[in-house]
């Protein structure tokens, strides 16, 4: 690991519990209205978590203390109750097509994430996955905590054991595999990160709508990589919440992320095109085994200054 590398993590990694709610909100007092917080969780079919995952923040960051100023939840298409569990539990629901409809959504999270920006106005924007089980509080507090209280911060991810099913440190298999191989080849300051495909982040907007999104599961590793180029490794950080429980997706939805993954990291790496961004799978019919070919995603959103309305709005 590179030295600089040790130096920020005895820098720029913490532990939930190092910021108590109080000093949160003192924080948050002395930006005089500079330090409002937007947290944006995408869903798409995910009816039997994001209840409680809104209820939780509502409740505890929202009633009994002042952290968060909105909650949205953009649905990405469900075709269970996702949109009316989250809204009776207390969220503002907006749908992913009825955000810029003039540009044409596709599916990813990658692009829910991007055109949440459009429909929240906090200076920092949390996004949390829909699909936490045993949710805490902490997740949001956690990663929120450093840019109220650190000016040099700008993007925090979270930390956490992942296990898969009963077994401690197994999950992230993408993680393990592609992605941290994959950045400490290729991008060595980043090597310090413990989850960086997470799903659990907090940036400054000033910094999020400047950065391109990968409009599917490349998305944190692009924007991670990106938010380096921007403004250094100083001004990026890890707090540890803890574990993270979720639901796992099987093996050949896994190598859609995979090579996803890869294709952003290819695209950042050389900002040319693979010559067939495909990924051909198998699975097993009546007579053998059959292909199943699905797209890598390619497509990027640019940065939301660059959009028209997203300006306009800002201006106001």
């Amino acid at each position: 690991m590179l030295e600089e590398v040790e130096c920020w993590l005895a820098r720029r990694s913490w532990s939930a519990a190092d910021r108590p709610m109080e000093r949160l909100l003192a924080a948050r007092a002395a930006e005089a209205g500079r330090g409002s917080v937007s947290v944006v969780l995408p869903a798409l079919n995910e009816e039997a978590t994001v209840g409680e995952i809104v209820a939780t923040i509502r409740r505890e960051l929202m009633e009994k203390v002042r952290l968060v100023d909105e909650l949205v939840v953009i649905d990405s298409g469900s075709t269970d109750a996702t949109a009316e569990v989250a809204r009776e539990a207390g969220a503002r629901v907006v749908h992913r097509d009825a955000i810029l409809p003039r540009i044409p959504a596709v599916p990813g999270k990658g692009e829910v994430l991007w055109r949440s920006l459009l429909v929240t106005g906090g200076d920092i924007v949390c996004f949390i996955d829909a699909d936490l089980k045993d949710f805490s509080a902490d997740f949001v507090s956690g990663i929120v905590g450093p840019l109220l209280t650190e000016p040099d911060v700008q993007f925090v991810k979270a930390m956490y054991d992942r296990p898969f099913g009963d077994t401690t440190g197994q999950g992230g298999r993408v993680t393990e595999l592609v992605a941290r191989p994959l950045l400490n080849l290729h991008w060595p300051q980043l090597a310090g990160f413990v989850q960086p495909l997470g799903g659990e982040y907090a940036v400054r907007r000033s910094l999020l709508e400047r950065l391109p999104f990968p409009v599917g599961y490349g998305v944190e590793l692009g924007l991670l990589v990106d938010a380096l180029h921007t403004v250094g490794l100083d001004a990026l950080a890890q707090v540890d919440v803890g574990v993270r429980k979720h639901r796992h997706q099987d093996g050949q939805a896994l190598g859609r992320m995979a090579a996803a993954i890869y294709r952003t990291a290819q695209l950042r790496l050389s900002r040319g095109h693979l010559i067939r961004p495909v990924l051909t799978q198998f699975e097993r019919g009546e007579n053998g085994f059959v292909p199943r070919t699905h797209a890598v995603d390619t497509e990027e959103r640019p940065p939301m200054c660059e959009i028209e309305e997203y300006v306009s709005r800002r201006a106001a």
